[in-house]
């Protein structure tokens, strides 16, 4: 039996928030005051991840996640602090990855999701109660449990 041949495999991502303002959801049905942060993924399917990607050639981790994210998400980002990393194996085309990710806590400087690319369907902004439950993959959403929890630790 042939030996399957392994890779090793990075990308870096992040947890973007925004503060939300009385007056931005008005009509909406999310409360009118706290925080949002941005999925992306596809709507039809109710299916969502973290935006992330690898890293082009002479890029460092933050400039790869500070990329990847206006380029899924639309929107512009600062690095406020590294959250942390998630580990997990996956195949493709007979070979066998180990892949890491990287996350940073990202706060939105400005953009908009309509701006994302061809990548997902959709780039949407979650109540951050709810977005750990939206979120498709268990590892991803451990991470926006500890995202959401230094969100509002910076809060008070």
């Amino acid at each position: 039996m042939p030996k399957v041949r392994t890779e090793n495999a990075f990308s870096a991502g992040g947890v973007v928030f925004r503060r939300r303002s009385a007056r931005a959801d008005a009509s909406a049905s999310r409360p009118p005051t706290g925080f949002d942060v941005v999925l992306v993924g596809q709507a039809s399917d109710d299916f969502w991840v973290l935006p992330k990607g690898t890293p082009a050639p002479g890029e460092t981790t933050e400039q790869a996640a500070l990329r990847e994210v206006r380029e899924e998400t639309g929107v512009t980002v600062r690095i406020l602090d590294r959250l942390g990393s998630i580990h997990y194996w996956f195949s493709r085309r007979g070979v066998r990855f180990s892949k890491e990710v990287l996350y940073y806590l990202m706060e939105a400087t400005g953009g908009d999701v309509a701006l994302h690319d061809h990548e997902y369907d959709d780039a949407r902004w979650f109540p951050l109660d709810e977005a750990a439950t939206r979120l498709a993959h268990l590892n991803e959403a451990e991470i926006m449990r500890q995202a959401a929890a230094e969100i509002e630790r910076r809060a008070d």
